[in-house]
């Protein structure tokens, strides 16, 4: 009776102690500093967008809140129908607590007026916590180079533009924290569950 006590006790003691599990930081940098080289992470560099109601969107907009960015355009033929469905699943769970922003990799044909169509066709009737954004070519690569994913015009592939179909998780004061494969289901319900644990870190 002793023994199995102790053993008890044990396990109870190791589940009290042990730590939640924390989502890593990405986007590091080495730099020389005083004591040699030291290891820091970056947040997000200043950037600005327009949305689908023709509103400039920048890090002020989403300051002191996670949110999760992904990119698409409106006549994608391939995965972007499929990556936008599952991000609403993600919204319809945490639309009071996180923002999400869908940047445009095709800013010649989607207009804001064209992503506001696109938008509400999808159920997104304003852009309190949904930002469907365009920008110049250059600001959309420049940005897809910060959240380490790609997204670039490719005129061999199928609609165009070639762009991966990751979500990317950034926390409240813009550090990303986590990436996710946008078509596969059991890595969004990873993404859902990560979202609990970093509102909990917040």
């Amino acid at each position: 009776m002793k023994s199995i006590l102790f053993i008890l006790s044990i396990i109870f003691l190791f589940s009290c102690t042990e730590k939640p599990k924390e989502l890593p930081f990405y986007g590091m940098s080495v730099v020389n500093s005083p004591l040699g080289l030291d290891t820091i992470f970056n947040p997000l560099p200043n950037f600005e967008f327009t949305n689908q109601m023709g509103t400039k969107v920048n890090n002020e907009t989403f300051m002191g809140k996670a949110f999760v960015a992904d990119f698409f355009f409106t006549s994608c033929p391939g995965i972007c129908p499929k990556m936008t469905r599952n991000m609403l699943k993600i919204y319809d769970i945490y639309k009071e607590d996180v923002n999400f922003i869908s940047h445009s990799v095709d800013p010649k044909r989607d207009s804001v007026e064209k992503l506001n169509t696109y938008a509400n066709k999808v159920g997104i009737k304003n852009a309190e916590t949904w930002h469907f954004v365009r920008a110049p070519k250059e600001e959309i690569s420049k940005m897809a180079d910060t959240y380490m994913v790609i997204a670039y015009e490719d005129s061999t592939v199928s609609g165009g533009f070639e762009h991966g179909g990751q979500f990317i998780l950034v926390d409240e004061n813009q550090f990303v924290r986590g990436f996710y494969n946008g078509l596969d289901d059991e890595s969004v319900d990873r993404l859902i569950t990560d979202i609990k644990l970093l509102l909990k870190e917040e």
